[in-house]
């Protein structure tokens, strides 16, 4: 237990030292970000505090390797999938370290992230079966890789559209690391427990510099990392655990920010707007709008996430329909919030599905009437009879 306690402390440790390096670093070659309409910062704040906390997290990850003890062997037994799982993380952390300094098109960052995502899938990390014990087993087959594929780039996207307020996305993502440990720890996967307190810790630290008023942030570079670090450890503790539990529990963390993204793509998607096009109807965006401070918008999101992910927690003890029953209770209170808050409305997306009905209606018949008038054009004999037709298509 002391080896989970020293690398947890040391990586929180190096990230404190390193992210007040990276503060100077950012400023010192121009990498800040700017106030705008959609930002609710006011003067530039460093935007590559991701670095401090990719630094801090393998540092006490290579020092494992060394050890001697129970610990050290376990972790050795585990090595190649994380190694992977690093290495690949790292390349979608470079991926968004790019996009902070000169800036990528939106779908050359989904490209990377898609192909990082079948770069696990080849790995083994991908989700073969869900099964609760005593209830159900699914063998997914080829199916695993599009639903993998899905997870990955999914949350991947959810922890980076989430991060829009000071140590939102980060503190967030530790919560989830801490959820993750605590099922590790419980079901036997050293490796995985040693990688979560290991990231845990490099978000302690960032998150004394991170916290309202930030003086850093973790930019892209930081939150696509996060994103795709947790979608990638939560498949494999599923895989290890050869139970949904294992992807079940990461998922109600991570609640806040799936939750947030789904809506906000239905939201746009009902309005006929691009999936990517940005707004400020996020969560975040509605709490600050209904009279919340800063600090306190991000507390709230806080306790829903340790509420759903710690109450998630309690589905390791659970069985057969008791654990679906706990899963879709705390699916229906994250649900709740998010309807409560306003940000979502039944009757707003029934009435704008209607609309969209109706103008697809007319778009169907226009196009039908085009191309009648264009075949009796077509056929039409004589003048006399073109007239007839244009005049009808008029």
């Amino acid at each position: 237990m002391n080896t989970y306690f020293i690398v947890y402390l040391s990586a929180a440790a190096a990230s404190l030292a390193g992210t007040a390096l990276v503060i100077r670093l950012a400023r010192a070659i121009g990498a800040v970000d700017s106030p705008g309409t959609r930002k609710v910062h006011t003067e530039p704040v460093p935007r590559i505090g991701g670095a401090a906390v990719v630094v801090a997290t393998i540092g006490p990850l290579a020092a494992v390797l060394l050890l001697n003890n129970a610990v050290g062997v376990l972790f050795r037994e585990s090595l190649t999938q994380m190694l992977g799982m690093l290495a690949v993380g790292v390349f979608v952390f470079a991926v968004g370290l790019v996009d902070d300094l000169r800036g990528i098109r939106a779908r050359h960052k989904l490209a990377a992230q898609l192909a990082a995502a079948v770069a696990l899938c080849v790995m083994g990390v991908r989700i073969d079966s869900l099964t609760v014990p005593g209830l159900f087993h699914v063998r997914l087959g080829l199916l695993g890789w599009p639903l993998t594929i899905l997870w990955i780039v999914g949350i991947t996207n959810a922890i980076n559209l989430i991060d829009g307020l000071d140590g939102l996305a980060a503190g967030i993502s530790a919560v989830t690391c801490a959820v993750i440990a605590a099922f590790s720890l419980y079901t036997g996967q050293v490796m995985m427990a040693i990688l979560m307190l290991a990231l845990l810790g490099g978000l302690t630290g960032f998150l004394m510099f991170n916290f309202n008023p930030a003086r850093v942030f973790l930019g892209d570079c930081g939150s696509l990392f996060l994103g795709f670090t947790l979608a990638g450890a939560s498949v494999l503790c599923s895989a290890k655990s050869a139970t949904a539990v294992g992807l079940a529990v990461p998922l109600l963390a991570m609640g806040v920010p799936i939750f947030d993204t789904l809506f906000s793509m239905l939201r746009r998607a009902l309005e006929r707007r691009s999936l990517f096009a940005p707004d400020r109807r996020h969560i975040h965006h509605r709490l600050l709008a209904l009279g919340l401070r800063h600090r306190h918008a991000v507390l709230f999101l806080y306790g829903v996430t340790l509420l759903a992910g710690g109450l998630g927690l309690f589905m390791m003890v659970t069985r057969r329909v008791d654990t679906l029953l706990v899963f879709g209770c705390l699916l229906a209170l994250l649900a709740l919030v998010f309807r409560l808050l306003g940000a979502v409305s039944l009757q707003k997306s029934a009435r704008c599905l209607r609309e969209n009905l109706t103008v697809a209606r007319r778009h169907k018949r226009a196009r039908e009437d085009f191309e009648q008038a264009q075949l009796m054009l077509r056929e039409a004999e004589g003048a006399d009879e073109s007239w007839r037709v244009l005049c009808w298509a008029a």
